[in-house]
């Protein structure tokens, strides 16, 4: 019974380490769950079994935790559950129409600061200088910075 809980202790602290290097780095909450635990197996090894067997474990505990990370990192094994696909697209770039400074149209979504709004037949995205304004409001467009548009009230001179 020692054997199975001290691998299994120690299987879960691997498992731990491993999901904070590979899955979930920066987070350092697995990491010291893992590592905790782990201290708690060797102390538990040293203690019940005596300190040949426990040495015997922190040494094969090491090996098998630097043969796991090492065959994880080269090996890419968890590249299946990573995202693969990139996003390429730009804001506004689905439609290219001539939008120019001073035409008028009507927000679609609420813009806190940001949101869509609508100019004829067209939508896109459109940001406020700071303001925040209520869906169905009128607005003008005051500048356009590459593929931004900025837009303020229609009411504002």
């Amino acid at each position: 019974m020692e054997w199975f809980a001290l691998i299994s202790l120690l299987l879960f602290a691997l498992v731990l380490i491993v999901v904070e290097i590979i899955f979930i780095p920066g987070t350092t909450l697995f990491g010291i769950a893992g590592f905790i635990l782990a201290i708690i197996g060797f102390w538990i090894s040293f203690a019940t079994l005596g300190s040949t067997t426990g040495f015997i474990v922190l040494a094969a505990f090491l090996v098998l935790a630097g043969l796991t990370i090492y065959y994880s990192m080269k090996k890419r094994v968890w590249r299946r559950f990573a995202l693969q696909n990139k996003i390429s697209s730009r804001v506004n770039d689905d439609e290219r129409f001539m939008l120019q400074v001073g035409e008028t149209g009507e927000t679609i979504s609420a813009l806190r600061p940001s949101g869509k709004a609508g100019f004829g037949n067209h939508i896109v995205e459109v940001q406020t200088l700071g303001n925040f304004l209520d869906e169905k409001e009128k607005i003008r467009v005051v500048r356009i910075d590459h593929n931004k548009i900025f837009v303020e009230p229609a009411g504002i001179e």
